[in-house]
């Protein structure tokens, strides 16, 4: 079971990036995606999920409005498309997957409920 991040890089802020998660050995049609960051000398934050059809979508304030998470079964492949980036969004990036039935923002923030991890991708916004 295999998870990997790509898409980061350096970026002004205002500008956009978009993160993606290839899966590879598990269907990922039963399982919820999320996306969390962990910013130098910080606590790991989360920051979105999706639940496992696509049909709830969940965002942390910070980000909530310039974010936006999709799903691409057929790709085995979860975007999260980030507009307006501003300082504060710098980070690496992991992306995880839970077998759990995502049905609120609280549950989708929890670190221990995922199952699989990914690595990181770096997302640094700066002038």
């Amino acid at each position: 079971l295999q998870l990997q991040a790509s898409g980061g890089g350096l970026v002004q802020p205002g500008e956009s990036l978009r993160l993606s998660c290839a899966f590879s050995g598990f269907n990922l049609d039963y399982y919820a995606i999320g996306w969390f960051r962990q910013a130098p000398g910080k606590e790991r934050e989360w920051v979105s999920c999706i639940s496992s059809s696509g049909d709830r979508t969940y965002y942390a304030r910070s980000v909530k409005g310039r974010f936006t998470i999709s799903r691409d079964n057929g790709k085995n492949t979860v975007y999260l498309e980030m507009n307006s980036l501003k300082p504060e969004d710098t980070a690496v990036y992991r992306c995880a997957a839970t077998s759990a039935v995502v049905t609120s923002p609280w549950l989708a923030s929890r670190p221990d409920e995922y199952d699989y991890w990914g690595q990181g991708t770096l997302v640094t916004v700066s002038s």
